[in-house]
């Protein structure tokens, strides 16, 4: 009897420890879980920015991954006003350049980290037809229109969702373009979404409605400087563009209706070069530009895959890869940044410390019947994405 009691009692042990063992492995399990779903959130955080001179409230989200990448993004203009990746050693820094005042983004200014609309770049003497109707559209950089007029979507207030969908976070803005804004014809409801991920990556979706027959070319205006020092210029920038041809433009910066091949030019980034290399260089198109202001016909042969600029700063080790589904893209070398802007930490941004890459259609895309079109109709839906993904090569 004794023994079959040492016996049981023997047996109930064993169990009480396989148990125990396994609550702990149960625990253990449980905890990892729950810290691989921390390191994969996407946070998403609303703060209050300030009053426009309207009177209007304009609100600022930062987005943040656990990888050091942090988005800053304010209602106004749907403008990026900070963000931050992590250079070779681990340093996360603002690599585009902004103001640290509302008062500033309202004072004219070269459309700093914002949504452009309802037509990005530049359309001729700000005219063109639809269907036989001939539109004037406003004039802000004559003789010409760019960049939607000077009301357009970088100077209203847009309206902020936040959309959370498993370890990403979006910020979803919409905004309502009234029928003859600018000039435009038809009412647009826009919208465009940021979206951060956790392998730092920022995706831009860009959609529209329309109620009548229009153009549309959206795109996103932020000036990078991977250095993260904006006393630096970024002549030291190693630039990569999958483009075989330029569309080159005449002194108005309105292109001629040609695409040029960009062998043996200064345009040619089709492999890896420093931007300032040949930035000084004497050609009829960097005189027009005053240096590299164009559009370039993208080699995109998966439009959304296929990676159609990289930039690389080799001090910092940062790089940005961009993929989009646009035919083209405008890269801005900061000409026209002349020290007269103040930075956030004292300064002023000078002359080329900054570069732009805007996805987009071809400039006067309206006015050239040779050139992908950008007319929107009723019952259509406007959508196109543009990614930057940022990474360090050592």
């Amino acid at each position: 009897m004794n023994a079959l009691k040492r016996c049981v009692f023997g047996i109930g042990l064993l169990s009480l420890a396989a148990v125990s063992v396994q609550c702990k492995s149960d625990k253990k399990a449980d905890t990892e879980k729950v810290a691989t779903d921390a390191k994969a959130l996407v946070t998403i955080d609303k703060s209050d920015y300030g009053t426009t001179a309207k009177g209007e409230k304009v609100e600022s989200y930062k987005l943040k991954n656990q990888n050091g990448m942090e988005v800053d993004i304010i209602t106004f203009g749907g403008r990026i006003t900070d963000l931050k990746v992590p250079n070779k050693e681990g340093v996360s820094e603002n690599v585009v350049i902004g103001f640290n005042s509302l008062a500033q983004y309202e004072k004219e200014n070269p459309f700093f980290g914002a949504l452009i609309g309802r037509y990005g770049n530049r359309i001729a003497k700000g005219k063109f037809s639809l269907d036989g109707k001939d539109y004037q559209l406003a004039i802000n950089n004559a003789p010409n229109a760019l960049h939607g007029g000077p009301q357009g979507y970088f100077n209203v207030v847009w309206k902020a969702d936040e959309v959370k969908s498993g370890e990403n976070a979006s910020l979803k803005l919409s905004y309502v373009s009234k029928d003859m804004e600018e000039g435009y014809p038809g009412t647009l409801k826009v919208f465009v979404t940021y979206t951060l991920t956790n392998d730092n990556q920022l995706e831009v979706l860009y959609e529209a409605t329309t109620d009548k027959k229009t153009v549309v070319n959206l795109t996103q205006h932020s000036y990078f400087n991977l250095s993260g020092d904006f006393t630096k210029t970024i002549l030291d920038h190693e630039l990569t563009l999958n483009a075989d041809k330029l569309v080159p433009v005449d002194a108005d910066l309105i292109p001629t209706g040609k695409l040029e091949d960009v062998t043996g030019t200064p345009f040619d980034f089709r492999t890896p070069k420093l931007i300032g290399k040949d930035i000084n260089s004497k050609n009829d198109q960097l005189e027009k530009g005053k240096s590299y202001d164009h559009c370039w016909v993208l080699n995109n042969p998966e439009k959304g895959k296929t990676i159609i600029a990289k930039v690389y700063h080799a001090a910092s080790g940062r790089v940005l890869e961009m993929t989009t589904d646009e035919p083209g893209i405008q890269f801005y070398s900061g000409n026209f940044l002349d020290g007269t802007l103040p930075m956030p930490n004292g300064g002023t941004f000078a002359h080329r410390t900054g570069l732009c890459l805007e996805t987009e259609h071809y400039p006067d895309s309206p006015n050239q019947k040779n050139f992908p079109t950008t007319v929107l109709n009723p019952g259509e839906n406007y959508k196109t994405k543009t990614t930057f993904k940022f990474s360090v090569q050592k």
